[in-house]
């Protein structure tokens, strides 16, 4: 995927949006994506998973590769 505000990113906002951590799976960030998954699902018992489920949307839109 590209940059940062590529339609890429937005593409994986936009599925973090729907599933946290699926975004970062498009970007091919498995470790991250498993994170935000379980985060989100644990505190979503709490009522508390909206903030991972921000945070996993954000992540997704600002992330840029190092290649």
């Amino acid at each position: 995927m590209g940059g940062q505000g590529s339609g890429g990113n937005v593409l994986a906002a936009l599925a973090s949006f729907f599933i946290p951590g699926l975004g970062q799976l498009l970007q091919g960030r498995l470790v991250m994506a498993i994170i935000h998954f379980c985060l989100a699902a644990v505190l979503w018992i709490i009522l508390m998973g909206w903030i991972i489920h921000l945070w996993s949307i954000i992540d997704a839109a600002r992330w840029t590769s190092n290649n």
